[in-house]
């Protein structure tokens, strides 16, 4: 029993090491959309539209939750999981330095673990986790700044991406009061739904370039199909699962590679240089995610 435990333990961690990995990658396909002419919130509003149509009729006629405090939760989600935090990270480095934002973003694993810790005496890092948390943010920062270290405040950057870590703090900490009363595909579902409600406001407000769309080149439309299909129904949906399977923090301890993904794919894709101080960065991250590991199984 124990080893089938710890092999089905050892595939949750897979899946979210993938889910973590497809969205390492999609600044990448982020980008090319932004210079294709979409702004941060037609991309988001058309992704979730894609993921949405997608879920809905895997996820029943359950139309809405058991109470309205549920309903209200799962609207917070979708805020917070969703519309929010994807329009604060993004606006972010429209309005701040690039090297800032990942490195505020970066460090939700280390927030998420502090605040969760405060709710969930079972999720609390502990004197062994902390200190692998601390080295792994220390890698982090090498590889954020990839052997340019230029740091400058840009107030309204920095705070729209601090408020983008305390959307995904509070994503992490609500899902934790609905998982167990309600299936996974339905949490999703409800995730999307809000998410596009409360994005809805910003395009009609700034207007829907339906052009690009209608105009769109096969890479433009890959990208989207990529991000709405992939990066959004397939990866939320996993990922709420992980949560649900390993834990809050264990699961939210990967988003550490992030900024490795990030680079490599950088690397591959756009030609980004990659300094060795990078890679002692994503030597060190890995270093502080094994500690952490190795010192939660005792």
């Amino acid at each position: 029993m124990r080893g089938k435990f710890r092999n089905f333990k050892g595939a949750v961690y897979v899946i979210a090491f993938a889910i973590v990995v497809i969205w390492g990658c999609t600044f990448v396909q982020t980008k090319v959309l932004l210079n294709a002419g979409l702004r941060p919130d037609e991309i988001f509003l058309f992704r979730f539209i894609l993921a949405y149509i997608l879920i809905l009729p895997l996820s029943g006629k359950k139309l809405f939750l058991d109470s309205w405090k549920d309903e209200l939760l799962a609207a917070t989600l979708g805020l917070t999981g969703g519309s929010l935090y994807f329009v604060t990270e993004n606006y972010a480095l429209a309005y701040g330095y690039c090297s800032n934002v990942a490195l505020i973003v970066c460090l939700t694993p280390l927030v998420t673990a502090l605040v969760v810790g405060c709710f969930y005496s079972g999720e609390r890092l502990g004197k062994a986790g902390t200190a692998g948390s601390l080295v792994a943010v220390a890698g982090m920062v090498l590889v954020v700044f990839n052997g340019n270290f230029i740091l400058k405040l840009s107030p309204l950057g920095d705070i729209l991406a601090f408020a983008a870590c305390l959307c995904w703090v509070f994503y992490s900490l609500v899902i934790k009061m609905l998982q167990g009363k309600y299936s996974n595909m339905l949490i999703t579902r409800k995730v999307f739904a809000y998410g596009l409600l409360t994005i809805v406001p910003l395009p009609c407000f700034m207007g829907v370039n339906f052009d690009i769309l209608m105009n769109g080149s096969a890479e433009v439309w890959g990208n989207l199909l990529f991000l709405g299909c992939v990066a959004s129904m397939l990866c939320f949906l996993g990922w709420n699962w992980c949560l649900e399977k390993i834990g809050t923090v264990r699961a939210t301890n990967l988003l550490y590679l992030n900024p490795v993904i990030a680079i490599v794919s950088s690397a591959v894709v756009l030609d980004e240089r990659v300094t060795w101080i990078a890679l002692s960065g994503a030597a060190l991250i890995l270093c502080g995610l094994f500690y952490i590991e190795k010192n939660r199984r005792r």
